[in-house]
């Protein structure tokens, strides 16, 4: 590849091969406003909006202001996700993409009427459906769920689960149980049920503090630690035999960043051996688990991006199937395009970062 330009995560870089598919793993958009929303509202719901001047749920792990939440050379909009066009304009046309992954992180679990959480999830499923990806067959979509009831998350995936459109559902990291824990098998068998991954994504407003040890005083703190749940995430998961009982289900970790799976894994394997007793259903050691089953968007790109770096942090995790491409779009942590690119000389370990890792995760619902 040739040398590193400063191009915007919305330019594809030239050192992009154009012979090279390109599947993106997460794009955002936004529902602007709660009249978005209302065609796929009933009318006791649009009331309440209006009666109560409900805006929608506005705790967010990309609050506005944030240099986390969007590029510098848009940041004159609140937002550059809000339509179809600035979708295709910034990612799908630029990049030449394949498919793209839409991820409408709609924090329906910090809405805590367990009915409008409900109803909202449904909304925004269909909002997507009939204005996202019924325009572009390039397009696939998560499933936004009411995650703090997870029987009426279930019955929202067995709603729209059919629709091959949808590839996952998306769960926020940040949750009032660990996954792993039975209360989440509703949702686990509905997602099996369907076919669908399921999508652990940055973020997430249960009530609980956003570290282990209590409330952070700054955003840095929280945004930095996140990666701690996506750990606290998987580890539930393996231990509570989630895989052995669903042994088909997989899991996508979304802004997760990498970098910190090569000593988790480590610790988790070397722990394991002393204490399996308690777990005597896991057959395998945690890392085969989360090889098997787990992969990671490649945005925010956290480990020095220097080939020799990159290659030794692959041999590391110990596959390098677990990556996949992602523009994040339009959420920013100082990366440029080709810093999204994987550093890597191997042309065919390459190729299946930008594309074969996440058709092999996802399966037929990508089509192509």
């Amino acid at each position: 590849m040739t040398g590193p330009t400063t191009a915007p995560l919305g330019r594809r870089p030239a050192a992009l091969p154009a012979d090279v598919p390109v599947i993106d793993v997460d794009v955002h958009t936004v529902a602007p406003t709660i009249e978005t929303l209302f065609p796929w509202l009933d009318t006791h719901w649009q009331e309440v909006a209006r009666v109560t001047q409900f805006r929608g749920p506005t705790d967010t792990a990309y609050p506005p202001g944030a240099e986390t939440s969007i590029a510098p050379e848009h940041r004159e909009r609140h937002s550059v996700a809000e339509t179809l066009q600035d979708i295709r304009d910034h990612v799908l046309d630029p990049w030449g993409t394949e498919r793209a992954i839409l991820n409408c992180t709609y924090s329906a679990d910090a809405v805590k009427n367990p009915d409008a959480a409900l109803a909202l999830s449904r909304a925004v499923n269909s909002w997507v459906r009939e204005e996202w990806l019924a325009h572009d067959e390039r397009l696939r979509g998560s499933i936004v769920v009411p995650s703090l009831d997870p029987h009426e998350s279930a019955r929202v995936i067995d709603e729209f689960g059919d629709d091959p459109r949808f590839v996952q559902v998306l769960l926020p990291v940040r949750a009032f149980a660990p996954y792993g824990n039975r209360i989440w098998l509703p949702v686990m068998d509905a997602a099996a049920r369907h076919d669908l991954a399921i999508g652990l994504h940055f973020g997430g407003t249960p009530g609980h503090p956003t570290t282990s040890v209590g409330w952070p005083s700054t955003y840095v703190e929280e945004y930095v630690d996140m990666a701690s749940a996506f750990q606290a995430q998987l580890m539930s998961l393996v231990a509570e035999g989630v895989f052995d009982r669903l042994p088909a289900l997989r899991v996508m970790c979304l802004e997760s960043g990498f970098g910190w799976m090569p000593s988790f894994l480590w610790r988790f394997d070397r722990l394991w051996r002393g204490l399996r007793r308690e777990i005597p259903w896991t057959r395998l050691p945690p890392s085969a688990y989360v090889r098997e089953h787990v992969c990671l968007s490649m945005q925010p790109f956290d480990v020095p991006s220097t080939p020799q770096a990159f290659e030794r942090i692959v041999d590391q995790i110990g596959s390098e199937s677990m990556l996949c491409f992602a523009t994040d779009y339009p959420h920013w942590q100082a990366d440029s395009a080709e810093q999204a690119l994987p550093p890597l000389s191997d042309g065919e370990q390459f190729r299946a970062i930008m594309a074969g890792n996440a058709r092999s995760l996802y399966g037929t619902r990508l089509g192509g």
